[in-house]
């Protein structure tokens, strides 16, 4: 079944956070639903539709940033109070905005998920989860790494409700009162929670993920059972915010899906249960909320979202337009013309004030009291791990448009072309000879009414320092905000659930006068995705995957002695240097010891083998390109071409993107080989750097065997 729906913007609001829009419950049958939305200046605002336009019901008085909003009410009833979380505070409110609760939950620090379910409340600080009944303390729980949301099962199914938490290690943990009862492991961090069906019915829980995967499981007594997931083959960013609701109006509920590049998405199940893309839009800025009902017009159900600049937003199955027959002229309703009078004459009375309050601002700062005013705007920043290709996509969005961006960084990076961003990249000159030199030095100049970029950069493991964007909005005066990203010795390395035990390891071992949070803090400077908190227990164990070649590192450590096993010799050899470098500072004395197994070096050779072949296949291909091209000119057809040098004419524009894709790929490969070669000499105390002219030869006259008998010849 085909699904048009057609774009509405209500209202704007301040800058929203995640999951902070709810439809409150329809009066009648057929009846509009009010909207419940709340910002980052502590304004909730309440709105429903009449004529067109959006008529405020009450909005409250600014505050603390709210993190959350949700729902609640006896249970039975209709779930139509409004519950929110600002710093370490829950309140509650009629549907008529009378304030009945104010609730200090204790928390050291913010409440950065909540759930209602009748007098229960359970909320979730960075790594702490709290349950209170009535207000009382009921449960508490220490995560092992951050939680990004909560949902909890309702106690028909189970006898007691069962809280479910998401969290950044990849993992779903399930609560029975304030123990762990289980770990549901998935393919990426975790982002959000939403029950199926809106009640969970037996048990089923979608999960949306960082890296944009989404996924149901279902959740039992003892265990879980995966039932679907869906991989993100397009690369379209990570999901925010997840409803399901009936928008066919099959008697089926559709997934609706928002995500933080902007896309909406409706999936629909087919027959075997397996969900399929039925709708897609796409917004200029993230979806923070999205939620299924009935807003605009009564029976025209619609999707209904808040971005994160406060744009509530409607995709409505009501017809926007009559469509225009042949010669005939489309011809505006009267509604829509009187909207659009009040829009101009809006419209001309703020241009008019904004011309007044620029001149008095000019007049004032030209007397000797003025004080100059620095305007704030809120960043919204994000450094993600991409799997795929081993970069890092970084993700900037502005509550008002940006002008340019600088970046700047003292470590080797390259930047990677990325199709959406249609801002206007410039380079300068860097000199990184200088003590403080700089490697990179990028401006991008963005559009008119950008609000949103997204960068792609590739980092080399064993280089490390900082990446630094200095963003300027289209603001007066001219103001600018700095944002660090930490790039780790062993950045190219994402947590994994299990590391396969059967490959040749080499091992570091490390013994000193240090406690758990030093070595902890150590392993948090080397590499990503380790939490900042040092988990709980004496022993701390974590495993990751090399995203570039696959190759595996396991950490274990505890007070006074760490072991580090990789297939990769280079990744101990990293570790090896960092970690001493980092004991040294704090004046601790370290016995280190190593075994090295020199079948890793072969098995690494060969995991890097398909990919060094693939791009010397690629960059032979592009050098025959403009020859076969001049060819093909000068005889007007490619019939007397052999059918491999064809195939290549006919893949040429895909061939050229691939290359521009994948700047200094094949560099980086080499300097992998290198580095692998330099270090397993290292290792049994030789200095190899003057062989290294010697191996690039044989690395452009490639062959595997003759490169792993050089290896092994050293």
């Amino acid at each position: 079944m085909e699904l048009n729906l057609n774009r509405v913007d209500y209202l704007q609001v301040g800058v929203t956070s995640q999951k902070t829009m709810r439809l409150l419950p329809a009066v009648g049958r057929r009846a509009t639903q009010k909207v419940a939305v709340a910002d980052q200046d502590g304004v909730i605002t309440c709105f429903g539709m009449k004529k067109g336009e959006a008529v405020p019901v009450f909005k409250s008085l600014p505050g603390q940033k709210i993190t959350r909003l949700d729902l609640g009410g006896a249970l039975g009833t209709p779930q139509e109070k409004i519950f929110v979380a600002a710093g370490s505070e829950v309140r509650g409110y009629t549907k008529k905005g009378k304030q009945f609760l104010s609730f200090e939950a204790n928390l050291a620090e913010s409440i950065k998920a909540m759930y209602v379910s009748g007098a229960d409340l359970f909320v979730c600080a960075s790594y702490i989860y709290n349950h209170y009944c009535d207000c009382k303390d009921q449960d508490y729980y220490l995560s092992g790494d951050k939680i990004n949301d909560i949902v909890c099962l309702p106690a028909e199914n189970a006898g007691r409700v069962v809280p479910v938490l998401a969290c950044q290690d990849r993992v779903l943990r399930v609560l029975q009162g304030s123990e762990l009862m289980y770990e549901v492991e998935v393919s990426g961090p975790p982002s959000v929670l939403e029950l199926n069906n809106r009640d969970g019915g037996s048990g089923e829980v979608l999960y949306g993920t960082a890296d944009g995967k989404l996924g149901l499981v279902k959740i039992t007594e003892s265990s879980s059972v995966q039932k679907w997931e869906l991989a993100n083959e397009k690369k379209k960013g990570g999901i925010l915010c997840i409803d399901t609701f009936d928008i066919l109006g099959d008697g089926v509920r559709e997934i609706l899906v928002g995500r933080d590049d902007g896309t909406v998405e409706v999936y629909g199940l087919d027959g075997s249960n397996e969900p399929t893309l039925r709708f897609e839009h796409v917004l200029s800025e993230s979806v923070t909320s999205i939620q299924g009902g009935c807003v605009g017009k009564e029976n025209f159900d619609e999707v209904l979202t808040a971005t994160y600049t406060g744009w509530v937003t409607g995709l409505t199955s009501e017809q926007q337009q009559e469509e225009a027959g042949p010669g005939e002229e489309l011809k505006m309703s009267q509604e829509t013309q009187n909207k659009v009078a009040a829009l101009r004459l809006e419209l001309e009375q703020l241009q008019g004030k904004v011309l007044q309050e620029r001149e008095k601002y000019q007049q004032t700062s030209q007397s000797s009291t003025a004080l100059s005013a620095v305007p704030v705007f809120s960043v919204n920043d994000k450094l993600t791990l991409c799997e795929d290709d081993a970069s890092y996509s970084l993700t900037l969005e502005v509550q008002t448009a940006i002008d340019n961006l600088l970046l700047q960084s003292d470590v080797p990076i390259d930047l990677l072309d990325v199709d959406k961003n249609s801002a206007v990249v410039s380079f300068s000159e860097c000199d990184s000879e200088q003590p403080n030199g700089n490697f990179l030095l990028a401006t991008y100049r963005c559009q008119a009414n950008t609000t949103r970029l997204e960068l792609k950069v590739r980092s080399i493991e064993g280089q490390y320092g900082t990446l630094q964007a200095y963003i300027t909005p289209r603001l007066q005066p001219k103001t600018c905000q700095v944002r660090q990203y930490q790039i780790k010795p062993l950045s190219l390395h994402q947590r994994t659930h299990a590391i396969d035990q059967d490959r040749p390891m080499n091992a570091l071992t490390l013994v000193g006068q240090f406690s758990l949070a030093e070595i902890h803090s150590w392993v948090v400077f080397c590499l990503p995705e380790v939490p900042e908190k040092t988990p709980p227990g004496e022993t701390v164990t974590f495993y990751f995957q090399n995203t570039f070649l696959g190759t595996q590192l396991e950490t274990a450590y505890s007070k006074g002695e760490g072991h580090f096993k990789s297939d990769n010799i280079s990744t101990i050899s990293i570790l090896k240097d960092v970690l001493s470098k980092e004991a040294t500072k704090r004046k601790i004395n370290l016995n280190i010891s190593y075994d090295i197994n020199e079948e890793s070096v072969s098995h690494t050779l060969k995991m890097i083998h398909p990919k060094l072949e693939y791009q010397l296949l690629l960059a032979k291909k592009v050098q025959l390109i403009d020859a076969l091209k001049e060819l093909q000119v000068h005889e007007g057809n490619t019939d007397f071409l052999i059918p491999e040098y064809r195939s290549i004419l006919e893949e040429s524009t895909h061939l050229l993107e691939e290359y521009k894709k994948q700047p200094a790929h094949l560099e980086r490969l080499y300097g992998m080989i290198t580095d692998l070669f330099i270090d397993k000499f290292k290792f049994k105390g030789q200095n190899v750097k003057t062989k290294v002219s010697l191996l690039l030869e044989i690395l452009d006259n490639y062959d595997l065997n003759s490169l792993m008998d050089f290896f092994n010849e050293g």
